[in-house]
């Protein structure tokens, strides 16, 4: 999932479905150095790395889970995917 789901203009039906992707099949990213989310305020000219926090919270909001679930089972996901282990 990345920051295209920040965007209200092209970002509407991606955050309808959101809540249909298993835990364990999500992971998130930024797609930097490009589209920075477009509710960031104020608008930064570059994406980073550094807004990662930004676009899980809009992840797990429109999911209807806390934040730390979100990061939770996204972790898992990304380390089982990359076969790294598993850091707390």
């Amino acid at each position: 999932m990345t920051g295209w789901l920040c965007d209200e203009r092209r970002g509407q039906l991606l955050r309808e479905q959101v809540a249909r992707i298993p835990a364990g099949r999500l992971m998130i990213e930024t797609d930097a150095p490009y589209l920075v989310p477009r509710d960031l305020k104020p608008r930064p000219k570059r994406n980073e790395p550094a807004f990662l926090p930004h676009i899980a919270q809009v992840v797990a909001a429109c999911r209807g889970e806390a934040p730390e679930a979100l990061l939770a089972h996204t972790r898992a996901t990304s380390a089982a995917f990359f076969q790294l282990p598993l850091l707390e």
